[in-house]
């Protein structure tokens, strides 16, 4: 099994869990097995998701298609987001 955590700030939660719940069917599709959303307690605006993959390779494909990369730019994810892999 893979972990992938993935932290990036947003413009705006609300209108980022819009997008992120609208492309359930992509994360399914993509191997996602299990997915997580939480927020920092401090600063709610900074974003952690965790997602969980069978494998390594399966999460690298995952993370790099270019409609989630689509899905991360109109959500208003601001900067580059810091992803980890984890066995």
């Amino acid at each position: 099994m893979t972990v992938a955590t993935i932290l990036h700030r947003v413009a705006d939660y609300d209108a980022w869990r819009k997008v992120y719940d609208s492309v359930g069917d992509m994360q399914k599709e993509g191997g996602v097995t299990q997915e997580s959303v939480h927020r920092m307690v401090d600063d709610p605006d900074n974003v952690l998701v965790i997602h969980h993959f069978d494998n390594v390779e399966t999460a690298r494909a995952f993370l790099g298609r270019d409609d989630l990369r689509e899905a991360l730019q109109r959500s208003g994810v601001q900067g580059e987001p810091r992803v980890e892999l984890f066995e």
